[in-house]
């Protein structure tokens, strides 16, 4: 089993290039007589050593640092608009700003222990319109390029750096559907991991689908250790359709067999997220219909208490509901963990996600 091979410093060198308005990466060397061993100082400056700015890049002679920055050359794509902490400082959201104007937020979460988070978004905007989203609510802009998805989580590494902390784990669940923006996540997935720069384990980056079956079936040949976890959050067509609109296309059935398919091939485990919306998804009927989908099979539940958001009718099942609803899961063998909720005081916590500065994007059917 093996995918395509994506070069985390070529994917990284040749987006500094564009960006920096050379057109190619052929045309940023020969501008500025760089031989190949500058551009991998360049690449090791801001994917490892995490620099901000070309300013700390000492590796580089001076006059090149000044001659680069003249040119409009820098280390990142996305610049800090805003960084709210949330009471308890467990949870960091940032709004960042990109090149043309579009915003996106991320956010740090700090655990008990030395564990912690960094929750990534894969496009401005999402065009898959969950109800219950405030990201789907507002419509889609557009994707990100993979070092704009990177640039984020290198903020926040950064940040924890300058505290003696790490980055433990990093999630594709910000704004945006991450299978819809496939090979720019996979590039992002591979700058994450390369062991020559950010360093991230495989298996401490999970990629979050609403489920795109074709998607879902390319992912399981990459050959990657990734985590895949499945935005599920109904267990039949009737209620699925009526707040996911991609279940009207990939059905419960079509995207179950999917997920057996990439259990199959890759013998790793799928995550099924599932938000608790009273009255609508949390009923004993439903716990039960949801046990029959996942009983036999490398599957985990993770249950997620709401979120309330402005644009979505809808009310969280209360703690009493949630841990009735696990322990009928439970009950029936299936394994099953109740999301502990952060950063709800700066509208940080899942599903909450919203670029409040921007116009409203454009809806995508």
């Amino acid at each position: 089993m093996g995918g395509v091979n994506r070069d985390a410093r070529a994917i990284w060198i040749g987006d500094l290039a564009r960006r920096s308005g050379f057109g190619t990466l052929d045309a940023f060397r020969e501008a500025f007589d760089l031989r190949e061993y500058r551009l991998t100082q360049l690449y090791r400056a801001a994917a490892k050593e995490l620099r901000a700015s070309l300013d700390e890049v000492t590796t580089l002679p001076k006059p090149l640092r000044s001659a680069l920055a003249e040119r409009g050359v820098a280390l990142s794509c996305v610049e800090p608009v805003t960084i709210q902490r949330s009471r308890d400082r467990h949870t960091t959201k940032g709004l960042f700003r990109l090149h043309d104007g579009k915003e996106v937020e991320a956010v740090l979460m700090e655990h008990r222990g030395d564990r912690s988070t960094i929750c990534i978004s894969s496009q401005a905007g999402c065009a898959f319109a969950c109800a219950f989203c405030s990201t789907g609510q507002a419509g889609f802009a557009r994707s990100l390029r993979a070092v704009e998805i990177f640039d984020q989580a290198r903020y926040f590494a950064r940040e924890m750096r300058e505290r003696g902390k790490r980055v433990t784990n990093v999630v594709f669940m910000g704004m945006g559907e991450p299978f819809h923006n496939y090979e720019a996540v996979m590039e992002a997935t591979a700058l994450l991991n390369d062991p020559n720069g950010f360093g991230l384990g495989h298996r401490h980056i999970t990629i979050s689908t609403v489920g795109l079956v074709d998607r879902i079936d390319e992912f399981a040949g990459e050959g990657l250790q990734v985590n895949l976890a499945i935005s599920l959050h109904a267990p039949n067509d009737a209620v699925r359709s009526s707040i996911m609109p991609v279940n009207r296309k990939h059905g419960i059935a079509e995207l179950m067999a999917a997920c057996a398919r990439y259990v199959d091939r890759t013998h790793r485990k799928v995550f099924f997220e599932y938000v608790m919306l009273a009255g609508v998804n949390d009923s004993d009927a439903c716990a039960r219909e949801l046990a029959a989908l996942m009983r036999g099979r490398l599957y985990h539940v993770n249950l997620i208490p709401y979120n309330a958001t402005p644009d979505a009718p809808f009310a969280g099942s209360d703690d009493e509901r949630i841990w009735r609803f696990a322990g009928i899961l439970d009950g029936e063998g299936v394994p099953v963990t109740v999301r502990h909720n952060m950063g709800r005081d700066i509208a940080a916590a899942c599903g909450q996600l919203r670029a409040q500065t921007q116009p409203k994007a454009r809806k995508v059917s």
